[in-house]
């Protein structure tokens, strides 16, 4: 019983990865491993010229308020206004690196699927979907393995603060068959279906998303989320902001708070022995959301991200043109993110859903039989740049030094998946219980 599941993902691998089916790869690189490109940018004078008004007004602003308005104001925001992914980007992910990787996130979803007994209904939730890449893959492995859904009606939902990228969604799942919403406050903005008929839908916000059994995708998403900084101090913790530079107005610096902040006395935990912390306090709240949906209607979370369990301290960077980029300098021009704390994720989860991982993507891939799926393709691939392409996909997706220990994977669950299945009663054969059913990438499946 306790590999029947893991079975079951094996068989749904090799139906989607048939040795005749074509394949192509995308040969790239991830953000921190590009080749240097020249600084064209320059700084963006209305971003810095509302900051420095802001903190003139109110006094230095907290890290967390100094990333919001860098990365989402509406009018010079960097997600607002910038097409920051890809070669010609400020980075690129891994669903832009090779498409397997969004395959294996499929097979994992429908496995989550079965797992939870085939419910007939199939919300796919993607928050800060980027280019739509991760979708499209994921929706191909759907289709491949439409025999296996059935009659499961499937929907595609996509949580996106970014007017720009939320039209290169639309081009690249559903291509002109989309359509902007009538009124600005619909809580769908954008409505289209894709080339197989599968609806897809637009949102600002989680909440706004139809509850029902839903599996939610997080990749590169809680990264950018805003966070507190607090640094340990002979007085106790204060919070670290953002102010200006009185020897160059034009220029910002980092400050502690004289005095402690309602965020520095309510978000650091009482038994936190680090001497620099960074909290995600709106990772949190939308770590609770997806917790709340999915004990009351089922599903599971899957977020892949840069991240740590608790044990990093400093970990804020900002990327421009492929390097990495000051935090305070010319802000809006470039992204900037923070490594997302695991462990803070669990603790803001509670006790009503089951917590997997993290695992770092290396295992979490291999487990998901990435290496079975390379040998395949090369058997069936004699184009030499093809098969270069495809070991360098490969290396950077798993290898140590590069994304395989970087990135981690972290899943939220029903607690019902993990239960033990009931022994049938009235029976005088001694049985033992049978074990939980393996989740698939963060097991080593067996299948002795």
């Amino acid at each position: 019983m306790r590999a029947l599941l893991g079975v079951k993902t094996q068989q749904l691998l090799s139906r989607v990865f048939r040795p005749s089916a074509a394949v192509r790869w995308r040969a790239a690189q991830t953000r921190l491993f590009c080749s240097s490109s020249p600084d064209e940018g320059k700084p963006r004078p209305s971003m810095l010229r509302h900051l420095t008004s802001k903190i003139k007004a109110t006094g230095p602003i907290p890290v967390a308020e100094y990333m919001r308005e860098v990365l989402t104001n509406p009018v010079t925001g960097y997600y607002v206004k910038n097409n920051m992914l890809g070669p010609d980007g400020d980075f690129i992910t891994s669903p832009e690196i090779s498409q397997i990787f969004g395959e294996l996130l499929g097979v994992w979803i429908i496995s989550e699927w079965m797992g939870a007994g085939g419910p007939k209904q199939l919300q796919l939730v993607e928050l800060g979907p980027g280019k739509g890449s991760l979708a499209s893959d994921v929706l191909r492995v759907f289709g491949q393995l439409r025999s296996v859904l059935g009659d499961v009606s499937v929907s595609l939902h996509l949580v996106e603060v970014s007017p720009a990228l939320s039209q290169l969604q639309a081009q690249n799942l559903t291509r002109d068959r989309s359509r902007e919403a009538g009124a600005e406050d619909e809580p769908v903005y954008r409505r289209g279906e894709t080339a197989a008929g599968l609806p897809v839908s637009w949102y600002r916000r989680l909440d706004d998303v139809p509850t029902g059994f839903s599996i939610f995708l997080a990749h590169e998403f809680f990264d950018a989320l805003p966070i507190h900084k607090f640094q340990r101090t002979e007085k106790g913790w204060r919070e670290v902001m953002v102010d200006i530079d009185p020897g160059k107005p034009d220029q910002l610096r980092f400050v502690k708070a004289p005095s402690p902040t309602l965020a520095s006395s309510t978000l650091v935990q009482a038994d936190e022995r680090r001497d620099h912390v960074e909290v995600c306090a709106e990772g949190g709240v939308i770590v609770q959301q997806l917790a709340r949906r999915i004990a009351e209607d089922g599903g599971a979370a899957l977020i892949a991200d840069y991240g740590h369990d608790g044990n990093k301290t400093d970990t804020f960077r900002g990327f421009k043109g492929h390097q990495l980029h000051d935090v305070l300098a010319s802000p809006g021009s470039a992204d900037l993110t923070a490594d997302v704390d695991f462990s803070y994720l669990r603790r803001m989860a509670g006790g009503g859903v089951a917590c997997m991982g993290p695992v770092t993507q290396r295992t979490f891939l291999k487990n998901m039989g990435i290496d079975t799926r390379l040998q395949v393709l090369l058997r069936n691939c004699s184009d030499p740049s093809t098969r270069k392409q495809l070991i360098s996909s490969y290396d950077m997706l798993t290898n140590p030094a590069k994304m395989g220990e970087r990135f981690h994977f972290f899943s939220l669950l029903h607690h019902s998946r993990l239960a033990k299945p009931k022994t049938p009663e009235g029976l005088k054969l001694e049985k033992k219980s049978p074990a939980p059913l393996p989740v698939a990438g963060f097991t080593e499946l067996s299948f002795s």
